[in-house]
């Protein structure tokens, strides 16, 4: 064998230990030597129970897997502005994981949608047994056909009203506003039901809308109002938790078809965990944010009338509940 002989063999040798080893590194299932990097994308601050949550679920999961799998957590909107956006993106596998609410969820399946109809749920055991139990695996399994992998509902919140003209504490007070809802249209009915005029804008937009009074105010949980400053450019805050507004944090569907079985398991209990977490921390601090909120110079009106609320959105509860479906209406009611 000449030498010109001898290096091709040593050449293919090396080619095919090299695609050999490739093989190995990509084989799904127990055992495999999986890494990957992967993106996660929420739109809210830092401080935000979203991005802290994200924070220790991409700690944890770093950790479980010897490093082997590394997320990098993008907050505040930095890969999107608002949260259709960053869905679409996620769809087209640009983003590979994603936490949010669920309002935005509704356009991609519709099924989702129940869950944003005013005064369902009445507190936070009922929110929690229901997405926890069979009402919630449904609605994650529904995801599905619009290419999403949801890994647990994490939470929002009980949405209240903040606006920059005057104190609102009943539905005729609130009558005539400008208010910014999400892109959803359940929403929108059940504003447009009180008299207020919704107008549908991307989170990123809004602080700059507030802050040069093109709108008169937003409604959102406590934890988000707290976090992005807007007492800063709205006066008034009612509590009207007029809707509870989970959180949940799903995968891309392909991207989610390239991880082993293992590793699925693996960040899906680490979800499903951090679900707990993230919930307690928006929680605890609730009432800590509202006083501070008031101490900061918020007027915060606690004395709401919730059931004059309920009745002027009533006709939207209507009309949705016969949309859904009264039996999957009741039981998330019915849900202790």
């Amino acid at each position: 064998m000449d030498n010109k002989t001898g290096v091709l063999i040593v050449a293919i040798v090396a080619l095919a230990v090299l695609i050999g080893c490739g093989r190995v590194a990509d084989k799904k299932g127990p055992g495999s030597e999986f890494r990957g990097q992967f993106k996660l994308a929420t739109v809210t601050p830092v401080s935000h129970t979203y991005s802290r949550g994200a924070n220790r679920f991409a700690e944890l999961v770093r950790e479980r897997s010897g490093g082997r799998i590394q997320i990098i957590v993008y907050p505040d909107g930095k890969l999107g502005r608002g949260e259709k956006e960053l869905l679409e993106a996620v769809r087209q596998g640009k983003i590979d994981l994603y936490v949010g609410s669920t309002g935005t969820l509704a356009g991609f399946s519709p099924s989702m949608g129940i869950l944003d109809i005013p005064f369902l749920f009445c507190n936070y055991a009922q929110a929690d047994n229901a997405l926890d139990g069979p009402v919630g695996r449904q609605l994650m399994t529904d995801l599905e056909t619009a290419q999403f992998k949801a890994l647990s509902f994490w939470e929002n919140g009980f949405r209240n009203l903040t606006n920059s003209r005057h104190a609102v504490k009943s539905p005729a007070d609130a009558k005539g506003l400008n208010i910014r809802t999400m892109e959803n249209a359940i929403h929108m009915d059940a504003w447009k039901a009180v008299g207020v005029n919704p107008l549908p804008m991307p989170w990123g937009e809004l602080y700059k809308a507030l802050q040069d009074k093109s709108i008169d105010g937003q409604e959102n949980p406590i934890a988000l109002i707290y976090s992005a400053k807007l007492n800063i450019v709205q006066k008034y805050l009612s509590l009207t938790q007029h809707i509870y507004s989970p959180a949940i944090m799903i995968a891309g569907h392909k991207v989610w078809q390239t991880i082993p079985e293992d590793d699925q398991e693996m960040m899906t209990k680490t979800a499903l965990e951090l679900a707990q977490y993230e919930r307690k921390l928006g929680r605890d601090a609730e009432e800590k944010q509202i006083a501070e909120l008031a101490a900061g110079g918020m007027v915060v009106t606690k004395n709401i009338d919730r059931e004059a609320w309920r009745n002027a959105m009533a006709p939207v509860i209507e009309k949705y509940l016969q949309q859904f479906g009264r039996e999957k209406v009741d039981a998330i009611l019915n849900t202790k």
